[in-house]
Formats: C-alpha cells, sequence, structure tokens
C-alpha cells in the first residue's frame, strides 16, 4: 500500500448522488416549464422570499455603500483592482494572429467574447463578498457585453451589501435577488423576465454544482466549483497549527467541504488531528467546519514528498497547499490543482479574500481536465482560413481522393467542381 490513511472520508453513496440529481432535474423542469412562476415558488419554498420584482435596480445597488464601514469599502476596492490587474494581465498573454501555411494557404485566430452570460454568486451561510469580483471582472475584462448576476437574499430579503456593492462598482446593469437551482435555470433556459445568457458561471453548493451539470450543452459552463476543497501536502517541517487552521479555514465553508492533509510525517499527522481538536472547538463556525472535518477530512502518510504528490494529483483539489521545506522543489511533480500555494507563508485564504488570482475553481476531481476560472473562459478562439488559387487545385486534389476512399461522395464532389472549375 503506497500511503496509510489515518482519517478517512465518508463517501457519498449512489442513493444520495441519484436523490440529489432528481431534486435539481425536477426544479430546472419547472423553472424551464413555467419560468417566473417557477422562480416565486421555490424563492418562496427555499428562502421565504416572494419580492414584487427580483431584479434589484441600479439604484438600489448604489445604497449598499451607506451600508458598509469605510474599511470594507477599502479592501473591496482593493481587491476589485486587483483582480482586474490579474484578468487583464491574462488577456493580454491571449493574441489573434494570422500566417501562411504553406503556399497560398492562410490560416489565423480572432478572440472574441461570447454575448452574454450568467454569474452566479452563492451567499449562503457567510457571503463571499468578492465571489461577484471573480466572475464578473474577468466577463468585464473580456469584453462581454451583457453580464448578468444572480446572488440569493439574505433575511432582511435583499442581496448582502458587500455583494451588491461589488456589482455596482464593477457596473453591472442586471442583477437579481435570486439563488439557489432556480437561478442557474433561469440564467440558462430564460423566463418572462430574464433572457436567457450563452454561459453560466460562478461556484455554489452542491445543488448548484449539479444543476450547472445538467444545464450544460443547451448553455456553457465554466466547470463544477461545487463544496469547497483543500489539501495539504507537508513534511516533518510544518507546523501543525498552521496546517490545522488552514484546513479549518476551507471546512467551515460547507459541512460538504473537503480537507486533506498528505504528510511524510506521521508525528505531524497526530499532531494536526489534535490541533483540528483545539482549534476548532476555538472558532465561531465550529459547527459546519466540525460536520465538514469529521464527514468528510481525510488524513494520509506516504513515505516520501514524490509519492505525496502522486496522491495530490489523484485527489485534484480545488486548493493545493504545499507546507514543506523546500516547495518549489515539489512544484514540478503537481500536474492537478485548482490554485496552487507555495509555502506556510502563502495562505490559501489570501485568494480566496484579496489577492488577485481567481478563486473560483473546480471541484470533484475536475483540476484533472481544466483549470479555474479566467479571462479566456469568456472568450472564443475561431479559427479561419484562405486559399488563393494555386493552394485551392492543390488541396481540392487531396481532399477529392480522401473523399472518394472514404465514400463521401459529397464531400469528393465539393472539391471535384472546384478542379473542373479553375484547373
Amino acid at each position: 500500500m503506497p500511503y496509510q490513511v489515518i482519517k478517512a472520508e465518508t463517501k457519498v453513496t449512489e442513493q444520495d448522488i441519484r436523490q440529489l440529481r432528481e431534486t435539481v432535474q425536477t426544479i430546472l423542469g419547472r423553472v424551464k416549464k413555467e419560468g417566473d412562476s417557477a422562480l416565486r415558488y421555490y424563492s418562496k419554498q427555499f428562502d421565504n422570499f416572494e419580492p414584487e420584482s427580483f431584479r434589484v435596480t441600479r439604484e438600489q445597488a448604489a445604497k449598499a455603500r451607506d451600508l458598509l464601514p469605510e474599511a470594507v469599502i477599502e479592501e473591496l476596492d482593493y481587491a476589485i483592482e486587483h483582480v482586474r490587474a490579474f484578468a487583464q494581465a491574462q488577456r493580454d498573454s491571449m493574441v489573434e494572429f494570422e500566417t501562411e501555411i504553406g503556399r497560398g494557404v492562410k490560416m489565423g485566430q480572432r478572440i472574441v467574447p461570447v454575448e452574454s452570460c450568467g454569474c452566479y454568486v452563492p451567499a449562503g451561510r457567510y457571503p463571499c463578498l468578492t465571489s461577484a469580483v471573480m466572475s464578473i471582472m474577468p466577463a468585464k475584462v473580456a469584453g462581454v457585453k451583457r453580464i448578468v448576476t444572480c446572488s440569493p437574499p439574505g433575511p432582511d430579503g435583499s442581496i448582502n451589501p458587500g455583494i451588491l456593492y461589488t456589482m455596482y462598482r464593477m457596473e453591472v446593469d442586471e442583477i437579481y435577488c435570486l439563488g439557489g437551482v432556480q437561478a442557474i435555470g433561469a440564467m440558462a433556459y430564460g423566463t418572462e423576465t430574464i433572457e436567457p445568457v450563452s454561459l453560466v458561471v460562478g461556484p455554489g453548493n452542491k445543488y448548484v454544482a449539479e444543476a450547472k451539470r445538467q444545464i450544460f450543452g443547451d448553455v456553457g459552463i465554466d466547470f463544477l466549483a461545487g463544496p469547497s476543497e483543500i489539501l495539504i501536502i507537508a513534511d516533518d517541517s510544518a507546523r501543525a497549527d498552521l496546517v490545522a487552521a488552514d484546513l479549518i479555514a476551507q471546512c467551515e465553508h460547507d459541512q460538504n467541504a473537503r480537507g486533506c492533509l498528505v504528510t511524510t510525517s506521521t508525528t505531524l499527522a497526530h499532531e494536526t488531528m489534535e490541533q483540528m481538536e483545539k482549534q476548532l472547538k476555538e472558532r465561531t463556525t465550529e459547527q459546519v467546519a466540525r460536520a465538514s472535518w469529521e464527514v468528510k477530512g481525510r488524513v494520509v502518510v506516504t513515505d516520501t514528498l514524490a509519492k505525496a504528490a502522486a496522491y495530490a494529483n489523484d485527489y485534484a483539489p480545488e486548493h493545493l497547499e504545499v507546507h514543506v521545506r523546500e516547495p518549489r522543489e515539489v512544484l514540478p511533480l503537481l500536474t492537478n490543482y485548482g490554485s496552487l500555494f507555495l509555502g506556510e507563508l502563502t495562505a490559501e485564504v489570501y485568494a480566496d479574500k484579496i489577492a488577485g488570482p481567481n478563486h473560483i475553481l473546480p471541484t470533484g476531481r475536475a483540476a484533472r481536465y481544466t483549470g479555474g476560472l479566467w479571462v479566456g473562459m469568456f472568450l472564443k478562439v475561431m479559427t479561419h482560413m484562405e486559399t488563393d488559387l494555386e493552394a485551392s487545385l492543390k488541396l481540392a486534389k487531396l481532399a477529392e481522393t480522401q473523399g472518394a476512399f472514404e465514400g463521401m461522395d459529397g464531400h469528393r464532389f465539393a472539391a471535384t467542381l472546384r478542379l473542373e472549375s479553375w484547373s
């Protein structure tokens, strides 16, 4: 056995998955069929929310600033600027081009933003104030013309003022106080009052993630971004208190969040578990964080860092921290993660809040095939081609031969017609 399991997580059953999918399918089906009436039904059922209109006006959004401490406003402005700068750097790295590929054959690519997108901004138990920034700002930098945002109501029946302030600052025109599966359905399928979009992005709980999975194909999605995940690779130089603190920071998101420690030190494994118990008792969010850790937490011991990296690559976590003596020596071994944090000085919570790299990241092992949300998610790379007469005749001859061999007579004739017309 390549590793020793000190603490195992409880696996999700097939019945749980089936129930989740059926529940989401029912809600999406009603939204698609009944439109606004379904939105009102589910908003009443899940959020005890019955507004005259789900849409938040520009004037209403502007008032959110008055509800926030000045220090919070400064932090949100800082985050907006850093996320914008990072998204712009990403956009600048993408280039259009046209070049000659062979004599007389020009090929190129254009980079064009999607026409519309829907940004889902969860609030839930603890609204993350910069979650809107992470999805909206890359779309703005990409040049998306129509950006729709949905965020669920709080206990007072309105979007959290911190989230609403960021939407206002980023000049979003379509803001809806609407959450959960019904919001995903509204953006994907449209209703009497909400026009459908081309792409839906953003994180959420397991219901939102499942809703995005089910709408894919009717519209585009970024990826499946469900309950939070963190995996920490650590050697015997790591501090158990820091490891535990970073695990708890993600566990407190949601009782379905997943935290995992992979270490080469059995001593550190046990010390971290002791720290988890100690620190959980000290947190005001103990109830949720403890439920997450007890059910979804995992502690594994390997005998080498290479095996720890292999374990992490198979786990493919949303967040990956490396608490070892020489973090950059492990870097080349790591291939599957949403976002990486090198060294104990680099806390994942920095990126969650204000740092700049996007915190909307793949979960559920989706990091095996995609990275996190970035400006390129809102851009289509479209290719084009143009040939002169000499190149056209050369390609026609080749296409004619291949079409005939394949038995695709329509393809063959389209090539033959050009040969007969211009040879």
